[in-house]
């Protein structure tokens, strides 16, 4: 696999060789962290970014009832809070949901990225626009779409942005989330999960094989969630 915040830079910004090559020089030192570990907790001092290389990861909030509620999802070549040095503490926690390698990048690191290459200073903010439109399109489904379209209204956008680092097919992808966790991102329990995800299965909108989703038609799925892919901007820099 190559690098994978290259591959997604590359739909914000027409990327030279050089920067080609100073991106792949940031992937060199990386760690690997377990599932289920908080990469930074809510009310730390945000320190550090955070480049995701393998494995999934969520922004998560607790609510006074103990209750989790995920707000995103990082993957391959998704970076956490570019600019998140200029704030004092955190208003939100971050936690792998799988095995992860991650690269922790200085704020001194992002600083150079942004004065001495245009091009990738252009891409990250086309990366940071992107955030912003998906959290709009995340409000959107939460609000006023029944939990079925929810449920493959998200399945459709892990799709395309799989699919932008070569970790998805046409119609299929690994997919490492748990009921509890879709639960936790619907905004529903974990029966209810249970009961949309076996209706999508009897319409045959989608199909679980050894931990992957394969979606038999891609088009029908969009159309049954409401999908369009315009927020995720993928259409060339």
């Amino acid at each position: 696999m190559g690098n994978p915040l290259t591959m997604k830079l590359g739909h914000g910004s027409k990327l030279t060789s050089d920067d080609r090559q100073r991106l792949d020089a940031l992937i060199e030192t990386s760690s690997r962290i377990e599932a289920y570990q908080d990469l930074i907790r809510e009310h730390d001092p945000p320190g550090h970014v955070r480049l995701i290389l393998e494995g999934f990861v969520c922004r998560y909030k607790i609510l006074e009832n103990g209750r989790r509620s995920i707000i995103a999802y990082l993957v391959p070549g998704d970076i956490c809070d570019l600019h998140v040095a200029i704030l004092r503490r955190m208003d939100h926690a971050m936690c792998t949901l799988t095995p992860c390698k991650v690269v922790f990048i200085s704020p001194e690191t992002i600083e150079d990225l942004t004065t001495n290459y245009p091009r990738i200073a252009r891409a990250l903010w086309w990366a940071t626009l992107v955030d912003a439109a998906t959290l709009r399109e995340w409000l959107v489904n939460l609000g006023q779409r029944p939990s079925d379209q929810r449920l493959g209204h998200l399945f459709c956008e892990l799709l395309m942005r799989l699919q932008t680092v070569e970790l998805a097919d046409e119609n299929s992808y690994h997919l490492p989330l748990t009921q509890e966790a879709l639960a936790d991102t619907l905004g529903i329990s974990t029966v209810h999960v249970n009961r949309v995800l076996q209706q999508l299965r009897e319409d045959g909108l989608v199909v679980f094989r050894d931990h992957r989703l394969i979606i038999p038609n891609v088009k029908q799925l969009k159309e049954f969630a409401g999908f369009d892919g315009n927020y995720l901007h993928l259409d060339g820099g």
